[in-house]
């Protein structure tokens, strides 16, 4: 498999910045890490052997580098004013005729609730969607309201559910499905948003009220 020609790639706006992982991320890394464990810990992916551990920050961005290079996915870090504050990822890329991907996300708990993970998820959707993606999936817990949110507030379309669908903190979970099509924002996604946004934002008057 040939180098990905969405890869490597910075997209940005306002202060989110998606990006690749950096060496210098390393300190940063570790303490977001640290201080959102137990906030992190009820949604992050896990493996169904005993014997196996979280890769520390070296063997996670040599793995997610080299699946990069070779077009399996998109590993970025979430960039907040200039400091590293979590990850998307979008992996489980299929061309052809489905021409699909899913994507995943965390943010430090500290900067979360203020907007950058619907604007990180835009950014990252154009991207694929611009180089010929025609349907993006999300995947949540039923129980992870945050995540919800931001399936909601960018108006990806509720599937279904599928019952022990990932193996999430130690036991098989049962996910939602979320889609969004290319289609669906053919001015692109984060235009459709910052609109959305405006616009619910703004304060609105009924005829009859005083």
């Amino acid at each position: 498999m040939g180098r990905s020609p969405l890869w490597p790639a910075e997209l940005s706006h306002g202060e989110v910045l998606l990006r690749p992982h950096l060496r210098s991320d390393r300190r940063e890394y570790r303490e977001v890490r640290a201080a959102n464990r137990d906030w992190l810990r009820p949604w992050e992916a896990t493996v169904p052997d005993p014997l196996w551990a979280r890769p520390g920050f070296a063997e996670m961005r040599r793995l997610s580098r080299a699946s990069a290079k070779q077009g399996r996915s998109l590993p970025f870090a979430i960039d907040i004013g200039g400091r590293f504050r979590g990850q998307l990822t979008v992996s489980g890329f299929e061309w052809g005729s489905l021409a699909a991907a899913h994507l995943g996300y965390w943010i430090d708990r500290r900067v979360a609730g203020r907007g950058y993970v619907p604007l990180a998820v835009a950014l990252a959707v154009d991207h694929c969607f611009a180089a010929g993606l025609h349907r993006m999936e999300i995947a949540i817990r039923p129980e992870n309201s945050a995540s919800l949110r931001v399936a909601d507030k960018l108006g990806f379309r509720r599937e279904g559910l599928r019952e022990r669908y990932m193996h999430i903190d130690g036991d098989w979970r049962d996910h939602l499905i979320f889609s969004l099509l290319s289609e669906d924002v053919p001015f692109g996604l984060l235009h459709w948003h910052l609109r959305e946004r405006e616009r619910t934002a703004s304060p609105t008057f009924e005829s009859g009220e005083g």
